[in-house]
């Protein structure tokens, strides 16, 4: 009986990348048997996964959700191919590409939207290839956001070994940022990463916060707008730290283990930190969304796709952290 497990999406990430081959290999760890798990996409990609990783799964395959039946069994392959059964060229961009992970993410976030899926975990996506199969979204997250009909704040969260991280500002440039840091603004996703921790099992999670300028002093944002924006989380009852200078913050907070998670200014004064001391560990998770979704935090890694040398360990964590979100969330 598999009725009282989380249901996931699993989803196989470019077709042309290493995303098929992990999402075999991960099928094969005996974490999957804690919920229930839809995969979606085209049964030849999963294919093509099984002949590079060498595994075999017993899974059912069905054409229509409705069709799933979680007495049975926990294993279901969602086979949106519907005639195409196309031929993907390991490691190059397309059009095709970008189409058919469109296709199952839309399907995902569908099924999520009705409440017949609880959390969704994906392979990497390639942007390029995204672009080309018709993504008009400057990234997945927006895509996602979207899709759910969010309203709310919402950022990426960046994670290596249970150690958070989240930003005020993204992708725009250095020169904008000043700008942008604004007690409003800060207080943000401070707010948010500490909710999304505690779905995370972290009871009281100690927030640390970083600076913009050099040492926390040659500046006014500090003064005017970081500090301002703590001492009111402070009043919110979340556990709020800083600002901690960023040329050392990443060995306060995390290497020193003070703190849980760290909201940064701006994306390099934290990505710099992050991949130093775990590029390789990495996971991505979707922040202010209703439903959980989380993705290794490497790319599609085109120079090794079908080598089956790519590490299952990011993976693998953004699994266990989609389901242990979408297990505390199921319980409030």
């Amino acid at each position: 009986m598999s009725l009282n497990k989380i249901n996931i999406a699993l989803l196989l990430g470019d077709p042309s990348g290493i995303g098929p081959e992990l999402v075999s290999k991960l099928l094969s760890e005996d974490i999957t048997n804690k919920a229930n798990i839809v995969i979606i996409g085209e049964r030849k990609i999963l294919e093509n996964g099984n002949e590079i990783s060498g595994n075999k799964h017993n899974i059912n395959y069905v054409d229509e959700f409705d069709k799933i039946d979680f007495e049975k069994s926990n294993k279901f392959f969602l086979d949106i191919t519907r005639g195409k059964n196309h031929d993907y060229k390991l490691s190059e961009c397309s059009k095709e590409s970008g189409e058919s992970v469109l296709s199952a993410l839309n399907i995902a976030l569908e099924l999520a939207k009705e409440k017949k899926i609880h959390a969704i975990n994906f392979g990497p996506f390639n942007k390029t290839s995204l672009k080309l199969g018709g993504n008009r979204y400057s990234d997945e997250l927006h895509l996602m956001a979207e899709k759910l009909n969010v309203k709310n704040f919402f950022c990426e969260f960046n994670v290596i070994d249970n150690f958070w991280t989240a930003r005020v500002t993204s992708h725009i440039p250095i020169r904008e940022v000043p700008n942008n840091i604004k007690k409003e603004k800060i207080i943000e996703p401070i707010k948010l990463i500490n909710e999304a921790m505690k779905l995370n099992g972290i009871k009281k999670p100690r927030v640390a916060v970083q600076a913009l300028n050099p040492h926390a002093e040659f500046g006014t944002e500090e003064k005017d707008e970081i500090i301002p924006a703590i001492e009111e989380v402070k009043k919110l009852g979340i556990n709020a730290d800083g600002p901690l200078p960023c040329d050392t913050s990443f060995i306060t907070a995390y290497k020193n283990g003070n703190h849980d998670c760290i909201v940064g200014m701006y994306h390099d004064a934290l990505q710099s930190g992050l991949k130093a001391f775990g590029f390789d560990r990495g996971v991505t998770v979707q922040g202010g969304l209703p439903v959980p979704i989380t993705t290794p935090a490497h790319g599609t890694a085109f120079d090794i796709a079908g080598k089956n040398i790519a590490n299952l360990e990011p993976t693998l964590n953004s699994f266990k952290i989609a389901l242990t979100m979408a297990e505390n969330k199921n319980r409030l």
